[in-house]
């Protein structure tokens, strides 16, 4: 049997999907597996024991490429990209998305059973034109990885246990104790202080203008975290988010280790093994810390935690509790939501953790 999961991003979209690879896998164990993923997203799955190929779609670049020199370029790769989704006839092919990015390659694939949900999800983009199998849609006050877990259940693919299985390899782990080990070694050397108790991983960026915490309180924050538990604080993100960590850090009377744009998703994942904690806004490694058991605590305002929080138990959102929130905007004149979360809030969570 041969099976195409289609879910190109993003990171936390990714990771919701894993337990449902997992699933289908159990139920078809000699079946060829198939990944279709968007670049950015790629690393968190290669390696993945329940994966036998991997299609990376480059629609970003691509794009991107029309409009320059490398024009022809461009066409010619996304030529190719679909040669090779067509090279295979499915038996299967799940569309997790259910956008119409996704829904297009579904199309284009050559599959005997085209799934997903039908008509009614929301911000669903007719993708259901796509398919020949269509499933009742459900609410969307289920949580993500519930949903993509129901889709699967429709088809007579059940799920016991929830298990991510993350493909963290003895060399990623070994690459995040090079970089904490550094950190926390040359700190001791310099100011002679004994060893931390705890070490807090902070992850202060996300994509959304409306989801961000402001960096002063992020800044205390990560001192009175350091103060109170006798512990060490790196910053973690991507490259782009290091102008907004760096301003972060020189706001702070202690010192913490700017990460940002030194990992990949693994070493990242491998990194928040070692955490005690990660405190974070909703975004992507939010999920990635969730799925290798750490303890998170998560500040939410324009968006739904029961939806897209960090699954299973252990974890502490922080919400200001507003009217209006959440009302899933990108852009908010007031941004009151995240504005009136306290520091003091963001310790109350993370004083609720069980940080053994």
């Amino acid at each position: 049997m041969k099976i195409l999961i289609i879910k190109l991003s993003a990171i936390g979209d990714v990771i919701h999907t894993l337990p449902a690879l997992n699933a289908i896998r159990k139920k078809y164990p000699d079946a060829h597996i198939t990944w279709l993923v968007e670049e950015a997203a790629s690393g968190l799955i290669k390696g993945h024991p329940a994966i036998d190929r991997i299609l990376v779609s480059k629609r970003k670049q691509w794009i991107k490429g029309l409009s320059g020199l490398s024009c022809m370029n461009s066409i010619k790769e996304a030529c190719d990209f679909i040669k090779e989704l067509r090279g295979i006839r499915y038996d299967l092919v799940i569309d997790f998305q259910g956008l119409l990015k996704s829904a297009i390659l579904a199309g284009l694939s050559k599959g005997k059973c085209k799934a997903g949900f039908g008509r009614g999800m929301e911000h669903q983009e007719h993708s259901y034109l796509f398919l020949n199998k269509r499933i009742s849609p459900v609410s969307m006050d289920n949580h993500a990885l519930k949903r993509s877990l129901m889709l699967i259940d429709s088809m007579g693919i059940g799920c016991g246990d929830i298990v991510f299985n993350l493909p963290v390899t003895g060399h990623d782990k070994r690459l995040a104790d090079d970089l904490l080990d550094n950190f926390l070694d040359n700190s001791l050397i310099r100011h002679g202080i004994k060893a931390p108790k705890r070490l807090f991983a902070v992850n202060p960026v996300a994509k959304w203008e409306t989801k961000l915490w402001s960096n002063e309180k992020f800044a205390v924050l990560a001192d009175r975290l350091i103060e109170q538990y006798n512990a060490r604080v790196v910053f973690t993100g991507s490259a782009q988010d290091r102008k907004i960590i760096q301003s972060i850090i020189s706001d702070m009377k202690q010192e913490a280790a700017d990460l940002s744009g030194k990992t990949s998703l693994k070493v990242l994942a491998a990194i928040y093994e070692r955490a005690n904690c990660l405190v974070s806004t909703d975004t992507g490694p939010m999920h990635l810390a969730a799925a290798v058991g750490t303890p998170v605590v998560a500040l939410f305002g324009p968006t739904a935690p029961w939806r897209t929080g960090p699954f299973g138990k252990g974890h502490k959102i922080i919400r200001a509790g507003l009217c209006c929130s959440p009302c899933f905007k990108r852009q908010c004149s007031t941004i009151d939501c995240m504005k009136q979360i306290s520091v003091d809030d963001v310790l109350a969570g993370v004083n609720k953790l069980d940080l053994t």
